[in-house]
Order: structure tokens, then C-alpha cells, then sequence
């Protein structure tokens, strides 16, 4: 067993061959290999045992890529979740797997249909950094459950979870099964120029439009997994405590960086001060200091947190109020301490650009229907967030307002059920994974008609006379 490692700064051809090599070996692989229940169910025991076995060198790789990394988040929000995914989806397997019986209709009776889910080929899986391990191996696991072999790209701006994928899915699975390969942005662009069978891409818009063009070339099917602004709108009839409590827990876990994430709040106008109090306390609750507390992530690397830093510059610039959760001075490199920020306005970067850090700006409304229009005028995002107990306008948010997923009371929370479709609409992106919906995302769902011995259809051939003049008005119904 082995995997693979492309030099970053190879020319563009030498990677190119090679993961073309790569992905012509799993072709014939596939080809060659029977992809029946039994075969899929011990490529999942042996992806749950692996991932058991090395959770602690995924919490150590994590930790030294973010600079800091709590153990106890890592595997909360990175392992935890593939195992339940794991679990759930051997549990169904099966069933999804049986062919599905349908009617084809009154007009072609006795004719029968079935739709059979045969796996697509060979998968390739690109992932981002803030969650590497967990959006690797989640789609994995369905590409895997598909009856796929996959071809894995995690982020080069996590170096150290990337080798410990390599290494973990090296010692499970032949190269011809699964293979990872590491390297930078130029093995990335080839990676996405291959001719897979599907493509999922995780991370962000400005990226996937390049992964789009690269994957027209061989009209790849693709999957984008993107972000964009995640509005939170909290109405005057919730306990402001709790919300605060559920939004900051949210925002603040991996210090932001989640691509559903609270990126800005709607709040009415009476609770701004409430609101500024209680999630002041609540941060101070979770992280009593920011300086050195080892439960705080820092921003991934030195690119991204002055590209934050550069955000709360120009919010500052042209008029917002900053206002920050702790009066520390952080000790650590890369760690930025929770920030409130109050009067934003359009035109300020932080409320164009998706924030992926610890700050939240604040705006207010009076009535909900404006909460609604602002939301819908901007690009529909991957998760939207109400808290609020009348039902009537809890209808009104879920069915007046387009995005990839809403959280009614909490958020954050909504990825994590197998039951529940994860995926974005628009900008925030296309198709999607989870569960039985990953299954079918990896599979060819074929259509198969069964004629009967003796078919109706034969009254509709030529010559046409009398009888088809009787078959048309009945089929037309006039």
C-alpha cells in the first residue's frame, strides 16, 4: 500500500502525468473488481477501525497546523462526526443498495421499471483546511458506501493533517482503492483537470470557479461545497441569554473558521445592548483568557489572520464600533480574541466578504419583513439561522428565504444529522452529501424498463387509422 506526494513546485506536466497514472490504475482497479455489500462494508469497517487508531495523531497534526488546536474540539468536530457517518450509513447500507421497483404508468401496463444505484467509477475529493480530516473522510465514507475508489486532495495550508491522512488511509486501503495525494496549488489545478467520475470540491467561491472551468474541459459532474454569508436572525420573543449562548458557542468554535458559522446577525433593535452584554459573557464563560488558553484555535497562518486583521481596519475606517469580548492582549501568534462589531455597513469588506474568524457584525431591524428582504437580497447562503418561537414566523423564514440549509434555534448543529441533506444553492454551492444523500450523490441512479411478453405499444404503430384517432383521445383525455 502506498500513496502519493507531488512536489508543489513540479511543473505543471510531471504532476499531470502522474496523477493521470494514478487515476488510470484505479480505473482498471474498479473495472476489475467485483463492488458488491460485502466489499463496501469492509472498506467502512476499515476506515472506522483506522480512524479510531489514529485520532490522537490527527489531534497532534491539527494542532500543529492551526498553531493551536484543543484536542477536545478536534475530536469533537472532526472525528466524532465521520464515526457517527460511518455507523449510520452501514446500518442503511444495504437497503440502499436493493434495486427499487416502479410504476411506469397505467399507459404502458404490463411493462414494469426499476431503478438500480451502480457506482460512478472513481471519485475525486478536494478539501479545504479548517476541518481537513473531517471533509476528507465524511464524503469518503459516502463515495466509499457508493461502491466508488476515490483520489483525495486535502489543503496544502494544513501540511501536517495532510501527511497523517496520507499515512492513516495508506495503511488501510491499496492506492488503487484510495489514494491521497499532497502537494500545492499546481498539483491542486491538476488534480481538478482529471476526468473523474465525480468531483466534490470543498472551500471557497473564488476557488470553485476555477475548479468549474477546469472540470468543463472533461465534463466532470461536480459537487461544490462553498460558504458565503451566514445571516442569524434572532427575533424579540427568544431568551437572549440562550441565544447568545448557542451563537458565540457556534461562532467561536475553531475561532470562526466554518464555512456555517454565523457571519453576521439580524437582531431586533431593542436587544443590541442585551446582546453585547450576553455574549460577552458567555465567550468569557467558555474561554475565562484568550491569552495562551489552549481551548482557543488560533487563525490557520499569517495569510489569513492579517487578511482579518485588514477586515476590522476597514470596518473601523469607514465607521463601525468595534467592540471587543476581552481586554487581553493575546500571547500567541495568530490568536484573535472574539470582536463584536455594531453599525456595519455594505459597503465595508467584512459585509461583502465571508469572515471566517471569531467577529460578528451586528445589524438591527423593526420589523421581520425587512430581516427577510435583506437576506434576500444577497446571495443565498449555505445555512441560515432563526430564533424564535412563533410558528407563524418561523414559516415565514424557512419559506420566504432560499439557502442551503436552516437551523430553527440553534446553529452549526444542522450538518450533523445523516438524515438531513447537506449542501449549498447558488454561490454557496451545488448538490450534496450526507447520509442516503451522498450514497446516491456517488451513484449512477439507472433507469431500467422491463417490456412485458405482449405490449400495448403495438396499437401506435403505423399504418395509422381509426384506432390510434381512439388511443390518442383517450391518452389526450379530450
Amino acid at each position: 500500500m502506498s500513496q502519493t506526494q507531488l512536489a508543489s513546485d513540479s511543473p505543471t506536466t510531471a504532476p499531470q502525468a502522474e496523477l493521470e497514472r494514478l487515476l488510470r490504475a484505479q480505473r482498471v482497479a474498479h473495472a476489475a473488481t467485483p463492488h458488491d455489500y460485502a466489499r463496501r462494508r469492509r472498506h467502512l469497517d476499515a476506515l472506522e477501525s483506522a480512524i479510531k487508531a489514529h485520532r490522537e495523531k490527527f489531534a497532534d497534526a491539527l494542532n500543529a497546523d492551526f498553531g493551536n488546536r484543543s484536542r477536545h474540539e478536534s475530536l469533537l468536530t472532526e472525528i466524532v462526526p465521520v464515526l457517527n457517518e460511518i455507523r449510520y450509513t452501514r446500518r442503511h447500507l444495504q437497503r440502499w443498495m436493493r434495486s427499487q421497483r416502479v410504476s411506469v404508468g397505467l399507459q404502458l401496463f404490463p411493462a414494469r421499471g426499476q431503478i438500480l444505484c451502480q457506482p460512478l467509477g472513481v471519485i475525486g475529493i478536494v478539501a479545504p483546511w479548517n476541518y481537513p480530516v473531517n471533509l476528507s473522510l465524511w464524503p469518503l465514507v459516502s463515495a466509499l458506501a457508493a461502491g466508488n475508489h476515490v483520489m483525495i486532495k486535502p489543503s496544502e495550508s494544513a501540511p501536517e493533517t495532510a501527511n497523517a491522512l496520507r499515512d492513516m488511509l495508506g495503511e488501510t486501503f491499496d492506492s488503487e482503492v484510495v489514494t491521497v495525494i499532497t502537494g500545492g496549488p499546481d498539483v491542486a489545478s491538476a488534480f481538478c483537470a482529471l476526468p473523474f467520475d465525480h468531483l466534490l470540491f470543498t472551500g471557497s467561491e473564488r476557488v470553485a470557479r476555477k475548479v468549474l472551468v477546469a472540470a468543463a474541459v472533461n465534463l466532470t459532474p461536480v459537487t461544490l461545497e462553498l460558504g458565503g454569508k451566514t445571516p442569524t436572525i434572532v427575533d424579540r420573543d427568544f431568551p437572549i441569554k440562550t441565544a447568545a449562548e448557542r451563537i458565540m458557542t457556534g461562532k467561536l468554535m475553531n475561532a470562526g473558521q466554518t464555512c456555517i458559522a454565523p457571519d453576521y446577525l439580524l437582531l431586533h433593535e431593542t436587544l443590541v445592548d442585551e446582546f453585547v452584554t450576553r455574549a460577552r459573557d458567555c465567550a468569557q464563560t467558555m474561554y475565562p483568557t484568550f491569552a495562551g488558553n489552549p481551548d482557543y484555535t488560533t487563525i490557520i497562518n499569517k495569510q489569513y489572520s492579517e487578511r482579518l486583521d485588514g477586515l476590522l481596519a476597514d470596518a473601523k475606517a469607514r465607521g463601525a464600533t468595534l467592540v471587543p469580548l476581552t481586554s487581553e492582549e493575546p500571547t500567541r501568534d495568530r490568536c484573535m480574541p472574539p470582536c463584536l462589531i455594531l453599525n456595519p455597513t455594505d459597503d465595508m469588506r467584512i459585509m461583502r466578504e465571508e469572515i471566517f474568524g471569531p467577529v460578528l457584525p451586528i445589524l438591527t431591524w423593526r420589523a421581520l419583513d425587512d430581516a427577510i428582504a435583506y437576506v434576500n437580497a444577497r446571495p443565498h447562503p449555505l445555512a441560515l439561522y432563526y430564533f424564535g418561537y412563533d410558528k407563524g414566523r418561523i414559516r415565514r423564514v424557512i419559506t420566504e428565504t432560499l439557502s442551503g440549509g436552516v437551523a430553527i434555534n440553534d446553529v452549526v448543529i444542522h450538518k450533523a444529522p445523516p438524515t438531513l441533506p447537506f449542501g449549498g444553492v447558488g454561490a454557496s454551492g451545488t448538490g450534496q452529501y450526507n447520509g442516503k444523500f451522498g450514497f446516491l450523490t456517488f451513484s449512477k441512479q439507472k433507469a431500467v424498463f422491463f417490456q412485458s411478453r405482449w405490449s400495448g405499444l403495438g396499437m401506435l404503430r403505423p399504418p395509422y387509422g381509426k384506432l390510434i384517432d381512439k388511443v390518442l383521445k383517450f391518452l389526450i383525455g379530450n
